[in-house]
């Protein structure tokens, strides 16, 4: 298991290479990886806090957590991209449980609510995310909205 140095930022804080790396990572997965084309950057990442979690000098995975009232009426976690060289290695799942932490101690007693791809479910529900809608199709890939109360 690789060691871990997690980075926590509002976009102004991030140095440019940090972002760029956060960008990089996530269009590899989501737009080259899934072919899906998208615009990833969006206003969100403006208004919402960054967590990078590095290996070394290498990004090893990275998401997004909206404040409450900016996506839903929950903090959100979002744009959960983990590089394809660290995966299978429990990095991904480090990376939640230190989002929901982060979540639990800044918005104590709040739920936290996700636009999750379909067929990572099972993954979500491990952290207490239960389905809230149907399956819906976003940006192509079958998508269902969780809760963790």
């Amino acid at each position: 298991m690789p060691s871990l140095r997690f980075e926590w930022a509002r976009i102004d804080d991030l140095s440019a290479r940090a972002f760029h790396a956060a960008i990089a990572l996530r269009e590899s997965v989501f737009v080259v990886e899934q072919n899906c084309a998208y615009q990833d950057a969006d206003p969100y990442d403006l208004r919402c806090w960054h967590l990078l979690a590095w290996s070394g000098e290498t990004l090893a995975a990275c998401l997004r957590v909206t404040d409450p009232g900016t996506k839903y009426p929950e903090p959100s976690l979002g744009r959960v991209a983990s590089s394809s060289a660290f995966r299978g290695q429990g990095v991904g799942r480090r990376l939640i449980a230190e989002a929901l932490k982060r979540c639990d101690e800044v918005w104590l007693g709040r739920s936290n609510r996700i636009s999750a791809q379909h067929y990572l479910l099972r993954f979500y529900q491990s952290f207490g995310f239960v389905p809230v809608s149907g399956v819906y199709l976003e940006d192509g890939i079958e998508h269902i909205e969780m809760l963790r109360p």
